[in-house]
């Protein structure tokens, strides 16, 4: 049994907290830290079997009881809380992304190397069961050779003007999911980045600074081409489709709906909308990826998504983001770090 302790109680770890106590039956949660918690939070976590919590998160850190660390608190914490949770000894799950600076990142990673300690990053879409079938299809070499990998992400509803203000922009905050879910399916690196963007959707996001649609194509170190389109705001719900086409054939992916029930009538033909957003969407996914970190620190094997594998998206992002600002191609290699 590891023992677990969770930094933030907001949306992301009232969801990693559920998904623990239903779902992940070799782990516990023994404290969630939050500094503005609440006695409804507070409630909420006594029913459902947590009763430890507290404000400063160094008493979880401190706690020679616990075993490992979930970073869910806001994201310009990630990379600070790391270091001190690798510092005192903890295994860390932390919520992408771990940093926006790469700076940051590789003092993260600095700081891993030697300690015996797992780290996992929460791109929990690796862990979704149709994006993992997908995947399984291509190393099971039903795909052949990957010739064109195209990823569709869009989102319900557009962020408030003042969150994409704060964001990071949206290659950073929204599209990084994305250039992760590009390299688990090409099982390669991306070598250069070409996007084009616009604001379509929301003035006002314009205004912040970001944008809001975009598409994106890469070419992969394996010749493969990949093509990203986002959007933030799709009017008929969460769209999340993957398509892998290879030399012996093609995989690709619908989406999630409630029911899979047609209607078919004198009036036409109609299905049901995709899944509302991500927490009906990935519910799943987060506590298999979770599942799987634990595992990993029982059975003493690698993370499914390491340091690494934080830092490459991030890389991607700051790329796209240099590539839109430039007009131009950008290769990865230009990208210092």
């Amino acid at each position: 049994m590891v023992t677990l302790g969770i930094i933030g109680a907001g949306r992301i770890g009232k969801v990693h907290t559920e998904s623990i106590c239903n779902y992940v039956r070799n782990a516990r949660i023994k404290t969630v830290a939050d500094p503005y918690m609440s006695e409804e939070t507070r409630t909420w976590l006594l029913k459902m079997g947590v009763g430890g919590t507290c404000a400063d998160y160094h008493e979880i850190l401190n706690d020679p009881e616990i075993d490992a660390v979930l970073i869910c608190s806001s994201t310009n914490t990630h990379s600070e809380i790391s270091l001190e949770a690798i510092a005192a000894g903890k295994h860390v799950f932390c919520e992408k992304p771990i940093d926006h600076d790469l700076g940051r990142i590789k003092k993260v990673l600095t700081a891993l190397e030697g300690s015996g300690l797992k780290y996992q990053v929460g791109f929990n879409r690796r862990h979704d069961h149709n994006f993992a079938a997908v995947k399984k299809a291509i190393t099971d070499g039903k795909v052949g050779d990957v010739h064109i990998i195209k990823i569709t992400s869009r989102d319900p509803e557009p962020p408030s003007a003042e969150y994409a203000a704060v964001s990071g922009g949206m290659f950073l905050d929204m599209t990084i999911h994305d250039f992760d879910m590009v390299r688990f399916l090409a099982g390669c690196e991306a070598e250069e980045i070409y996007t084009q963007a616009a604001v379509l959707v929301d003035p006002a996001i314009g205004e912040a600074g970001d944008v809001d649609t975009a598409v994106i194509t890469m070419k992969m170190e394996n010749g493969a081409i990949a093509v990203i389109d986002n959007s933030r705001r799709a009017a008929y719900g969460y769209d999340q489709r993957a398509e892998v086409f290879g030399s012996l054939g093609m995989a690709a992916t619908a989406n999630d709906t409630p029911s899979t029930v047609v209607l078919s009538n004198a009036e036409g033909v109609t299905g049901e909308k995709p899944l509302y957003f991500f927490l009906e969407r990935y519910m799943q996914s987060f506590a298999t990826e979770v599942r799987g970190f634990v595992d990993a620190i029982e059975n003493d094997t690698d993370t499914a998504v390491g340091a690494r594998d934080g830092l490459m998206p991030v890389l991607m992002g700051i790329a796209a983001k240099k590539s839109l600002d430039e007009h131009r191609p950008v290769k990865l290699s230009e990208i210092e770090f």
